[in-house]
C-alpha cells in the first residue's frame, strides 16, 4: 500500500489517481495510514478536484488550546478511506476562545460543514496554581464547561455545519502530583463529573456533537507524548491524534449522509462455529464453550444494531431449510429469523446475492457492510462489488465483534424513531414484493395495495427526521441538497418556506415519514428547492400525488407559476425526467438549484416551470390527505 502510494506521489499522480487510495488504504494499519496521511495531505483538494470534480468534499475547521496542526494529515487519511476529500482550515495556537465566540472570526468565515475545537488537559491545568488541590481543579472545570456552553449556543445561532468538542482525558501524571489516595478520588470524581457535563451540553443543541476520547485510552493508546508536549505544545499523542481523527472522519460520514444501512453477514464460522451442512444443528457452536460464547457475542451485537435500525442480513452457502430449522428452533440462539430482514441460503456465488439482496431491498449496494470469515468469499466480493464494505473476519472468533464495530459504519448524527421501525418496514417491504409478483400487472398490483399519503407541514418532532431523509436519500433526491437539523429547523421557521413531510401506509402496515418536500413561496413565483422520496417507496404513485398536492396548494395561494430544480449526481438520474413527466416545462438558460458547496457545481443542472394551468390530479390508487399551511409559516 504504502510503496503504491509514494510511488504515485514521487510520479505526481496522486490526484489523477484518487479513486485507487480508497482500495488501496482499505487493509493498511495505524502505522500505514500515519505514513499515507503524510503524503496524502501534500495533495490539496483541489487538485483531486480538477481531476475528478464529483469527488465529495468535507470542509474542517480545526481550533483548541494546542497546537492543533496534526489532526491535518490522519484527518486526510480517514476520510479518503471513505472516499472523501479534506478541505481543512486550521486555525492560531490557542486561539478557540476568540474564534467561536466571535462571529465575524475566520472559522466562521471559512463556513466549514465541521468545526473542531479540540481540546486537552492544559486547559485546565494552565489555569490551576503551581500548589493545587482538587478544589482548584473543579473551580476552573466549572468555568470551563460554562464557558464550552456559551460558545455552543454563540455557534448554533451564527455558525454552520457542526460544532464537535471532546471530553478531556485526565493524565496519569496529573493524578501522580497528589501523594495522597483520598485526593485523587476526589480529583477523579470531579474530573468524571465536568465530563459528564460537557457531554450532556448535546441534550440542548442539535448542531453539537462531544466525542467522548476515553474509551479510546482503553485500547492502550499512550494520551500524551512527554517531548511533543513540551517541545511542540501537542498535547495529545499521535497515536491518540489519528484515532480522534478516525473518530472525525465516522462523523464526517454520517453527516454526509454515507452511514451503512445493511450488515450482511455469513453463517458458517461467522456467525455460529462450525459447517452447518457438516456438524448437523447439534454440532455448530452458539453458546456454552469458549468459542461458542465469542459467537453469541457477535448475535449479540447484531442484534442490538438491528434494535437500532440498521437491517440485518444473512448470506449463506447452505440449504435454506437447516438454516432456517436453526434459527427458529436451536435453543441457544441469539438471532433469530424475524431480527433478518432477509436470510439467503443457496449455492450461488454470494456477490450475485448481494446484488439480489440490493435489489429486493431497494437500496444502493454501497448500503451494504458484509462479514464473512472467508478469505476467498471476501476477495470475490471485493473483486466483483467494489462498492460493498467487506471485512474478512479473523480466524478467532473472539475479534469477530471488534472488527465489525472498529469503523462506525453504521453511526448516524442521532437515531429517528423511524430508524427503530426501519427492519420492520424492509421486512413489510419485501412482502409488497412477494405481493406483487403475485399480480400479472402494476395497475392490478398498485390498486389493491391500498396506499394512502399526507403531505403535510412538519412538526417539530419531524425535523430531526426530515434532516435525515436529505443526508441518507440519494436516488429520489432532485437535488441532492443536504441539511443538517439546524437548517431544517431555520428553514421550518421561515415565514415564506414550507418544510413538508410524506407519510405514507398501505394494507401492509404504515412506512413513517418516507419523504420530504422544500419550497420557498416568493410571490407569484413558488419555487420547489427540493423533493425527496425514500427508495423504498418509489414508483407508488406517491411522488406524484405529493406534486399534484404543492401545485395545487401554490395557486390557490395565488401564485402564478412554480419553478423546481434538478441538479444530477451519480445516482439521482433515474429521476431527472421527474418534472417533465409531471407537467414541468424546461426553462432555456436558467440556473440550477444551488449546490451545497461551490465545488458542487456542475454543468448539468435544469430547471423547470409549470404554469399550474391544467395539474394533474393524484393516481388514482392513492388516497391523498393534505395538511399545509399558507406561506406565513409551516407550524401547525
Amino acid at each position: 500500500m504504502s510503496e503504491e502510494l509514494s510511488e504515485l506521489h514521487r510520479q505526481g499522480r496522486l490526484a489523477a489517481e484518487y479513486p485507487r487510495v480508497r482500495a488501496l488504504l482499505a487493509e493498511a494499519g495505524d502505522a500505514g495510514l500515519r505514513r499515507a496521511g503524510q503524503l496524502l495531505a501534500r495533495t490539496t483538494a483541489d487538485d483531486v478536484l480538477r481531476e475528478h470534480p464529483d469527488t465529495p468534499v468535507v470542509s474542517v475547521a480545526v481550533t483548541g488550546n494546542s497546537v492543533v496542526s496534526g489532526l491535518v494529515a490522519p484527518l486526510t487519511t480517514e476520510l479518503a478511506r471513505h472516499g472523501l476529500l479534506l478541505r481543512p482550515h486550521v486555525a492560531d495556537f490557542n486561539s478557540y476562545v476568540f474564534d467561536l465566540s466571535d462571529p465575524g472570526s475566520e472559522l466562521y468565515a471559512a463556513g466549514a460543514d465541521l468545526v473542531v475545537c479540540a481540546l486537552d488537559a492544559s486547559v485546565v491545568f494552565d489555569e490551576v496554581p503551581v500548589q493545587w488541590r482538587p478544589d482548584d481543579v473543579e473551580r476552573v472545570l466549572a468555568g470551563k464547561v460554562e464557558l464550552l456552553a456559551k460558545l455552543a449556543a454563540t455557534f448554533a445561532s451564527v455558525g454552520r455545519g457542526t460544532l464537535v468538542l471532546n471530553t478531556l482525558p485526565l493524565p496519569r501524571d496529573r493524578m501522580a502530583e497528589l501523594v495522597g489516595h483520598r485526593d485523587r478520588a476526589l480529583l477523579g470524581a470531579v474530573w468524571r463529573e465536568a465530563n459528564a457535563r460537557l457531554l450532556r451540553l448535546v441534550a440542548d443543541q442539535p448542531s453539537l456533537v462531544v466525542l467522548d476520547l476515553e474509551p479510546l485510552l482503553g485500547t492502550g493508546l499512550p494520551l500524551r507524548d512527554a517531548r511533543l508536549g513540551t517541545y511542540a505544545k501537542t498535547q495529545l499523542s499521535p497515536e491518540i491524534t489519528g484515532r480522534y481523527a478516525r473518530e472525525l472522519a465516522h462523523l464526517a460520514r454520517g453527516l454526509s449522509g454515507r452511514a451503512k444501512k445493511a450488515l450482511v453477514l455469513d453463517l458458517d464460522n461467522t456467525t455460529w462455529g462450525g459447517v452447518l451442512g457438516d456438524d448437523g444443528i447439534e454440532g455448530i457452536e452458539v453458546a456454552g464453550s469458549y468459542r461458542g460464547e465469542a459467537f453469541r457475542a457477535l448475535q449479540r451485537t447484531a442484534k442490538q444494531l438491528a434494535a437500532q435500525g440498521v437491517l440485518l442480513a444473512a448470506v449463506s452457502k447452505n440449504d435454506i431449510e437447516p438454516v432456517t430449522q436453526v434459527l427458529r428452533e436451536h435453543p441457544d440462539m441469539t438471532l433469530r429469523e424475524d431480527d433478518f430482514v432477509r436470510v439467503v441460503a443457496n449455492w450461488a456465488p454470494k456477490h450475485e446475492n448481494l446484488r439480489a439482496l440490493a435489489a429486493d431491498l431497494n437500496l444502493g449496494i454501497d448500503s451494504f457492510v458484509f462479514a464473512d470469515d472467508s478469505a476467498y468469499e471476501c476477495g470475490l466480493v471485493r473483486r466483483e462489488l467494489p462498492e460493498v464494505t467487506v471485512l474478512h473476519l479473523d480466524d478467532d472468533p473472539a475479534l469477530h465483534v471488534e472488527r465489525i464495530l472498529a469503523d462506525d459504519w453504521f453511526a448516524v448524527p442521532d437515531v429517528t424513531t423511524d430508524d427503530l421501525k426501519r427492519p420492520e418496514r424492509y421486512r413489510e417491504e419485501l412482502v409488497r414484493k412477494d405481493f406483487l409478483d403475485s399480480f400479472s400487472s402494476l395497475d392490478d398490483y398498485l390498486r389493491e395495495l391500498d396506499v394512502t399519503v399526507e403531505l403535510a407541514a412538519a412538526r417539530p418532532a419531524d425535523l430531526a427526521r426530515v434532516s435525515q431523509i436529505t443526508l441518507r436519500t440519494n436516488q429520489f433526491n432532485l437535488t441532492t441538497h443536504r441539511l443538517q437539523q439546524t437548517d431544517v429547523e431555520a428553514l421550518a421557521d421561515s415565514p415564506d418556506a414550507h418544510v413538508l413531510t410524506i407519510r405514507s401506509r398501505d394494507r401492509f402496515g404504515d412506512n413513517g415519514v418516507v419523504g420530504a418536500v422544500f419550497v420557498a413561496a416568493e410571490g407569484p413565483v413558488w419555487r420547489i428547492d427540493n423533493f425527496l422520496l425514500s427508495c423504498r417507496v418509489f414508483s407508488r404513485g406517491i411522488e406524484q400525488a405529493c406534486l399534484s398536492a404543492v401545485l395545487e396548494h401554490a395557486r390557490d395561494h395565488g401564485a402564478r407559476e412554480v419553478v423546481a430544480g434538478y441538479r444530477a449526481s451519480a445516482k439521482n438520474g433515474k429521476v431527472r425526467d421527474f418534472y417533465p413527466r409531471n407537467g414541468f416545462v424546461a426553462q432555456p438558460g436558467a440556473d440550477g438549484p444551488p449546490a451545497d458547496d461551490a465545488d458542487d457545481a456542475d454543468d448539468d443542472a435544469l430547471v423547470f416551470r409549470h404554469d399550474l394551468a391544467e395539474i394533474a390530479g393524484p393516481p388514482a390508487h392513492v388516497r391523498l390527505t393534505r395538511s399545509i399551511e399558507g406561506p406565513e409559516g409551516n407550524r401547525p
